[in-house]
């Protein structure tokens, strides 16, 4: 299998680098270069690779509105190239696999690019195993939804009622969980896994890695570009990227 590889990067010079480094690479199937944030969202939706080499600072769209402004689920394995060491949490916040610190040496690069190989290896291979029984298994009975989160913290287990939960934010492979009384904990669980087993009339999803419940929602302020600000009771702000704008009447909000 063949990693579906797109470059994107406003440097002319960049975006050569990184294709000669990616040249003759037997993994790696280049579908593409785009030097800005719009070319890039329309190349995804269009190509929906595999891989991302991903710049941060660009015309148009930087790296993370290209994210949220992308229409594929899931997103691809992404590795951010920028030559600014300040985005990097930010970067993991949404699930990046690696950070490439410009300059990098080849020893660098190699190591992203054998870490974003693995995790699309990693994402191929259940879709593989799956197919030749898909025809013969039954439908699975759905899940019911979770009413509590067993939350493991300093050696104890923590129970914490779903109902108790004000927002949960993506936190790389680990998500967290903020409570009413202003409590936070920790949680190993990728955040897409987890909205799948919480109340789906209670748990609405606002971006890539925010989850909000409902009931804690107090006002809704239209951004620029189809977003939203979401206030939460206890004043907590958030935002609804424009990705994620089918959740509105969810909220109340008749477009």
């Amino acid at each position: 299998m063949k990693a579906r590889t797109l470059i994107v990067d406003d440097e002319q010079l960049a975006r050569e680098r990184l294709r000669q480094l990616l040249a003759n690479r037997p993994e790696i199937e280049l579908v593409g270069t785009c030097a800005d944030g719009r070319e890039a969202v329309a190349a995804i939706n269009n190509e929906t690779p595999d891989l991302i080499f991903l710049d941060v600072q660009m015309p148009e769209l930087d790296g993370f509105a290209v994210i949220e402004a992308a229409d594929v689920e899931p997103m691809p394995v992404i590795v951010f190239v920028t030559a600014y060491d300040k985005f990097a949490l930010r970067a993991f916040e949404v699930q990046a696999v690696d950070y490439l610190l410009k300059p990098f040496d080849r020893e660098r690069f190699e190591s992203a690019l054998q870490r974003a190989l693995e995790r699309v290896k990693q994402r191929a291979e259940p879709k593989r195993s799956d197919a030749p029984t898909a025809e013969l298994a039954e439908p699975a009975a759905p899940a019911k939804p979770l009413e509590r989160l067993a939350i493991k913290s300093d050696g104890r287990i923590l129970v914490v009622k779903t109902a108790d939960i004000g927002w949960i934010q993506s936190a790389h492979n680990y998500v967290e969980i903020h409570q009413d009384n202003q409590q936070t904990h920790l949680l190993r669980e990728n955040i897409g896994a987890l909205e799948s087993r919480l109340p789906p009339d209670k748990f609405v999803r606002i971006s890539r890695s925010v989850i909000i419940n409902i009931d804690r929602v107090k006002e809704l302020e239209p951004l620029f570009y189809g977003e939203y600000s979401v206030t939460l009771q206890n004043g907590q702000r958030l935002t609804l990227s424009r990705r994620y704008r089918n959740k509105l009447p969810l909220l109340g909000v008749t477009k």
